[in-house]
């Protein structure tokens, strides 16, 4: 895939009003997105940037799994954002709103930060921030399958949004999610995830389901608060569950209703 089939040029024309000093950028290879708009953060670079990478060599998920990516076979790319919203709860969940409703309407969410359709994972997001001279700094990377992948030691192969959305490629998916993703973001710095709950918990995949944390945690999903938690129905009574402190393993066939 070439750098001249991204929709760079289409991305900053939506973007500009929004953010005038805004910058598209595609690179062939890079470690991960996520690493090299954290680094220019930390150098003091804090300009609203969409960085695409045609291929991560060292892309990197929650819990600090890898995620590598090849030209045409899934789209990864990152955003860095100056923000500074009253609270941070739920950021993650409002970005997995945007991309799944600009997907398609069969993608669910699972707390905290992954895309699922059909119990398999389509994608998933990763959220860091850097604090320097008293700016706060958000990169959200985003890395989604375009076409289908082996199982590699899974019990399923993952999703592939080719399968719903045939012919699709990463540069026209991120054509789909980028101005979006970012007018969420500027609201959200502005309101917070509680108006976006609702919209949340229409593509839960949890609610309603046992569940374990990684803690030893287990009971039922109650969905989410309206500052992102999830609400977790044990013996115990309900507990608040936070990204930040545990993360919900993947659900088995027994947890089913």
């Amino acid at each position: 895939m070439s750098p001249n089939t991204w929709p760079a040029e289409a991305i900053w024309e939506q973007v500009y009003p929004l953010l005038p000093d805004f910058t598209v950028e595609v690179l062939p290879e890079v470690d991960s997105t996520n690493s090299e708009l954290m680094r220019r953060a930390r150098a003091g670079q804090h300009e609203p940037t969409l960085l695409v990478a045609e291929r991560q060599t060292a892309g990197r998920g929650r819990m600090g799994r890898v995620w590598q990516s090849q030209p045409g076979d899934s789209l990864t790319f990152s955003l860095s954002l100056p923000m500074a919203p009253k609270d941070w709860s739920g950021l993650s969940l409002a970005v997995g709103v945007s991309l799944a409703e600009s997907l398609h309407p069969q993608v669910g969410l699972k707390w905290p930060n992954d895309l699922w359709v059909q119990e398999r994972k389509l994608g998933g997001i990763l959220v860091e921030a850097a604090s320097m001279g008293g700016r706060s700094q958000v990169v959200i990377g985003v890395g989604l399958n375009i076409r289908p992948r082996p199982a590699d030691g899974l019990n399923t192969a993952p999703a592939a949004l080719t399968e719903w959305r045939p012919g699709i490629t990463a540069a026209e998916t991120l054509g789909l999610l980028a101005a979006p993703l970012i007018r969420t973001l500027l609201h959200f710095e502005q309101t917070g995830f509680a108006p976006l709950q609702a919209r949340f918990e229409a593509r839960d995949v949890l609610k309603g389901r046992r569940v374990h944390t990684s803690d030893g945690a287990r009971g039922t999903s109650l969905g989410v608060s309206t500052s992102g938690a999830l609400r977790l129905q044990t013996d115990a009574g309900v507990l608040d569950i936070h990204s930040s402190e545990v993360s919900v393993r993947p659900f088995s066939a027994e947890d089913k209703p």
